[in-house]
């Protein structure tokens, strides 16, 4: 019998989406955008001691390895022919810090994850070294000193694990967050590997420089940070090298975004003040703001949106981020035991109804935007003997809402324009509780894209316009017309104002826990 023939859908892309709690890997259609097919791998997250947070670099790159061959699989089933498949973005969890052997292709030490806070120590003793006066370290590069980005975790490994010094010593080490780790192993690692970033990513490291789009020298020194071992900046959308093993070997890897900045691109927001908000493993809120450099006066970042090509402009965004949001559903799952699955929360929250006066504050990792309070840490209050699990769970997702509203609330008052609606996306999006939550919290509509995958989407976007590959236009008039759904506010604004200012006062409360524990140090 005659195989059975393939179906022709013009040409695919693929897009590595390496997120903190799962490896996803999806292709899209680059003519329609549709979703064709994907897989997905959950990550372990290692906790060795209080604050800190670890993956195992190997791990998540097998995962990558993983998806991509599971997703062709299915591909194959569908009779879809994965020659057609032209070229691979790569989305990531920002700032997490590996640090590598260039001759063996080996970890010299866990990945130091972004919501890590051993380095706490590290940045108090730092932060008496800015000048009151000049803070050059947020003027060059947009954000404030914290625990949150890797400079300080790269100068941890430094400072700590004798292996890492060995290899910067021997000219053996290689610095870079997971989107280098991963575009180093996938163009073939010690045989060749290509050792690059892209500006988004690279604006995340607090060693580089937002105006000139280059590691600044100043900053390096102030962090003590060898420069030879950080990988080469390019922009987001450009051929960077080849796939050198697997399904899809010679296929080019040319797009490469953080994720947040995948998911803006994701979701269309090429002009200047729109915005989204992602719900991951924290919340993240950005807005365009074109190509000048906005600095926020309410706690929020000031990062690089976007350069989607060599001789492209760069495009800045206003960021705010909240460290906890779908991690807290995962908590309540791995460490308390309430619920199964993730999906589960949406079934005891329906139960209740409301949080009856409970507010849960997940500061777990101190308080991001828009109060960058380090010595915060989560609280459960206005509990009674009424109090149950599902009250809990309720107040989970509220606090999810409620963080949306704070970072919103400081993104219209340094934009000085307000939204007039929110786009959300990510994996909490498909919780319509959450969604209904968020939009009466805000008092605005919500509007979520019918396919929530915008970060992947973003990164298969910047791979196939790159020069070379050219499968994707981002015309305006070439882009998918999107179909969405709207959630409106159903509650009175009073009481919208009420539930936020009790919130608020939980805020309080959470903040001023912790000092600095003297744990931090030791060679490893």
């Amino acid at each position: 019998m005659a195989a059975a023939k393939k179906a022709v859908l013009g040409p695919l892309v693929g897009a590595v989406d390496q997120g903190t709690s799962s490896t996803r890997f999806l292709v899209f259609n680059s003519k329609t955008a549709e979703l064709l097919s994907h897989h997905q791998v959950e990550i372990k997250q290692e906790f060795p001691r209080e604050g800190w947070v670890e993956q195992d670099p190997m791990e998540i790159l097998q995962s990558v390895y993983e998806c991509i061959e599971k997703t062709c699989e299915k591909l194959g089933q569908l009779n879809i022919d994965i020659s057609n498949i032209k070229a691979i973005g790569v989305s990531n969890q920002r700032e997490t810090t590996v640090v590598w052997d260039k001759l063996t292709g080996e970890p010299l030490y866990n990945a130091v994850v972004w919501l890590d806070l051993r380095t706490q120590s590290t940045v108090e003793i730092l932060s008496k070294r800015i000048p009151g006066n000049n803070n050059f370290v947020k003027s060059k590069t947009g954000l404030p000193l914290s625990t949150y980005f890797s400079a300080v975790k790269l100068r941890w490994l430094l400072d700590n694990v004798t292996k890492v010094q060995k290899a910067v010593k021997e000219d053996r080490a290689l610095f870079g967050t997971i989107d280098s780790w991963l575009i180093w192993s996938l163009t073939g690692g010690a045989n060749g590997g290509v050792h690059c970033t892209d500006v988004t990513n690279a604006s995340r490291t607090m060693l580089f420089n937002i105006h000139s789009l280059e590691w600044d020298k100043d900053l390096c020194e102030f962090f003590d940070i060898p420069m030879k071992i950080l990988p080469n900046v390019r922009s987001s959308s450009e051929i960077y090298g080849l796939m050198k093993a697997g399904a899809l070997e010679g296929v080019p890897i040319s797009g490469c975004l953080g994720d947040q900045s995948a998911a803006l691109v994701g979701q269309m927001c090429f002009q200047d003040g729109q915005a989204k908000n992602t719900y991951g493993t924290g919340c993240f809120l950005l807005c365009n703001t074109g190509r000048k450099c906005v600095f926020s006066d309410h706690g929020l970042l000031t990062t690089v949106a976007y350069k989607l090509g060599r001789d492209k402009p760069v495009y800045y965004a206003l960021e705010g981020s909240v460290a906890i949001a779908g991690a807290v559903i995962r908590w309540l799952r791995d460490n308390l035991g309430i619920i199964k699955t993730s999906e589960e929360i949406e079934k005891l929250a329906k139960e209740v109804g409301t949080s009856y006066g409970c507010y849960f504050v997940p500061a777990f990792s101190g308080l991001y935007a828009p109060y960058w309070e380090p010595s915060a840490r989560g609280i459960i209050c206005g509990l009674t003997q009424f109090t149950n699990k599902c009250h809990v769970a309720f107040a989970a997702l509220e606090a999810v809402c409620f963080q949306t509203r704070e970072i919103l609330d400081a993104m219209n008052r340094d934009c000085g324009i307000p939204l007039s609606h929110l786009q959300v996306d990510g994996g909490m999006t498909n919780n319509k509780i959450l969604m209904q939550l968020q939009a009466d919290i805000l008092y605005i509509p919500v509007v979520k894209p019918s396919m929530p995958e915008t970060t992947a989407l973003g990164a298969a976007m910047a791979a196939g316009a790159a020069e070379g590959v050219g499968v994707w236009s981002l015309e305006p008039e070439d882009l998918s017309a999107v179909t969405m759904e709207r959630f409106e506010p159903q509650i009175n604004a009073e009481e919208s104002e009420i539930r936020y200012s009790t919130w608020k006062k939980a805020v309080m409360k959470s903040m001023g826990w912790v000092t600095t524990q003297s744990s931090e140090s030791g060679t490893l």
